[in-house]
């Protein structure tokens, strides 16, 4: 078996979240290809306001770089909102956002195998796109109950096993990753298909939903920025956006290239 980088620490705590640059980039490229979907955050935060009030406290857990987090400061405006992240670099990005926004938040970094939380301190909780960083998703799932008072929410999003499959055969086909479509979902760990299975460890699932979302790049120079910055493939460092695309326009067939997603949301609380 391949290795798979969002399960590997030394990737995780290292190249892929030093910075926010890439993250950065690789979001870009997935919002400007998309097609159809609901933008994710307004999902999220739809969820948590059916069961949260203004007096609330709330944890955005793998918070990344906070577009979350400023959804929900922007419109549920809680009493007091934490955002939560592994990443020194991406909580530096998440405090100045929402001191820019004026939202009311503060940060803390901590692993969210450990969370540096009280027991019962919190009304709600969110966890989106992160739980596929952790080898034992269910131990953070325990991490998140234990923080959140009985009755307290959780709002819980990943992706399907094959997001984005169709664009592994790109670099295979230009010879710039030879085993693409032998490397493994980097969602492997926490998908949409055992979201509920592992939701339902130590919280009471009342919906999930999934929604498919398509994307479409419509030339090289847009899929070279997202290949490049996707931790997926495994790239000589000489590929840059630039340097990528003129290698994929001699040897790819003529765009558009099409991608497409299930995103998930699972709805829980505490028991």
């Amino acid at each position: 078996m391949l290795p798979n980088p969002f399960l590997d620490p030394t990737l995780v705590h290292g190249d892929l979240y030093r910075t926010g640059d890439r993250l950065a980039e690789r979001t870009r490229a997935l919002r400007d290809a998309k097609v159809a979907g609901r933008d994710a955050t307004a999902v999220i935060t739809d969820l948590l306001a059916q069961r949260t009030s203004p007096d609330a406290m709330v944890l955005d857990i793998g918070c990344g770089r906070g577009t979350t987090t400023l959804r929900i400061a922007a419109r549920l405006r809680p009493r007091r909102l934490v955002a939560v992240d592994a990443s020194v670099a991406l909580l530096d990005i998440v405090r100045t956002r929402l001191a820019e926004a004026g939202g009311n938040g503060s940060v803390v970094a901590a692993d969210f195998h450990r969370l540096p939380m009280p027991d019962a301190v919190a009304d709600a909780a969110v966890a989106a796109f992160c739980l596929y960083h952790s080898t034992t998703p269910a131990a953070v799932i325990a991490e998140i109950a234990r923080c959140l008072r009985p009755g307290g929410s959780a709002v819980l999003a990943t992706k399907s096993l094959d997001s984005y499959a169709e664009l592994d055969q790109l670099p295979q086909l230009a010879g710039i990753d030879r085993d693409a479509t032998r490397r493994p979902s980097l969602y492997e760990s926490f998908h949409s298909a055992n979201l509920l299975d592992i939701a339902g460890t130590h919280l009471t699932v009342l919906d999930v939903l999934h929604e498919d979302h398509v994307f479409e790049f419509a030339d090289v120079a847009h899929l070279a920025r997202y290949l490049a910055t996707t931790p997926k493939y495994r790239l000589d460092p000489d590929c840059l956006p630039d340097n990528l695309a003129a290698i994929l326009r001699q040897r790819l067939p003529a765009p558009p290239y099409l991608a497409r997603s299930t995103v998930s949301y699972a709805l829980a609380e505490r028991p």
